[in-house]
């Protein structure tokens, strides 16, 4: 079967689409317990809340703007800047050793404390949240670009200084590219991450927001909107990677494909 099964196969999607209809099968009969729905929902009210809020009422496009704002400012200010101390970092041996105990420190440090001081900083509009959630982006890039940058090998860089390749074009042919390749890897994780830092922050105080609208319907006992936010979120992260995923892809064209080194 796994030879069936390939990367982008029509099967592949087939295989996927089943397992989904599999699931949603298995919560609707599950739901029809009063137990299990009050715990975990039922699938066609969900759907009828998601229906409600882009058809029907089409109320949640105001919260939907503020989130997703949210999510790409801190999405783009922590790649950006995790990736330009990543390779700062990396080139300055000196720097690196001397603020490394305080760079784990602030890794281990738990962000989600950072949120009221955040709150007192920035107030609670927008730049609260996406303060946040920049300081779940900016760790997860900032090691993968340093780890990237540090394990470049000595031998491609004495051969390309050999070539008399200068200090900016080592940056450019060398470091970049190996960087560039655990940048996309942590890319995937950071959109995740975003929009976490992003809904914590509007769990701690906002007045707009998919997490706004979970907050209220916790408060309710609302579990199918609480469910039908977390669907809508889930649903334009995936959308995110997948555009993380097109631009990975025309960027890392040099990149020998899974399979193609065996073939050599």
């Amino acid at each position: 079967m796994s030879t069936l099964i390939k990367p982008g196969s029509k099967s592949l999607r087939i295989w996927q689409l089943l397992l989904l209809v599999i699931l949603l099968a298995a919560w609707h009969l599950a739901s029809r317990s009063q137990n299990v729905a009050f715990f975990f929902g039922e699938p066609w009210q969900v759907a009828q809340r998601i229906w409600a809020w882009f058809v029907t009422d089409a109320d949640v496009y105001r919260h939907l703007w503020v989130t997703l704002t949210e999510t790409v400012l801190a999405f783009v200010i922590g790649t950006v800047s995790g990736l330009g101390f990543g390779l700062w970092l990396g080139l300055s041996p000196v720097a690196s050793a001397i603020l490394d105990p305080y760079i784990k420190a602030a890794n281990s440090m738990p962000r989600v404390i950072l949120a009221p001081i955040f709150g007192m900083w920035f107030g609670l509009g927008i730049w609260s949240k996406v303060a946040l959630a920049v300081t779940l982006v900016f760790f997860i890039v900032f090691f993968n670009v340093y780890q990237g940058v540090r394990e470049v090998s000595n031998t491609l860089l004495d051969n390309a200084r050999m070539l008399g390749a200068d200090r900016r074009q080592l940056l450019r042919y060398v470091y970049l590219p190996s960087a560039t390749s655990w940048v996309f890897s942590s890319l995937h994780t950071s959109v995740g991450l975003a929009f976490v830092g992003a809904v914590v922050g509007e769990y701690l105080g906002s007045a707009s927001g998919v997490g706004y609208l979970i907050l209220q319907a916790e408060g309710t006992l609302d579990v199918n909107t609480v469910f039908a936010g977390i669907v809508v979120l889930t649903a334009f992260a995936l959308v995110l990677d997948g555009l993380v995923t097109l631009v990975e892809k025309r960027l890392m064209k040099w990149q020998p494909r899974a399979g193609e080194t065996e073939k050599l």
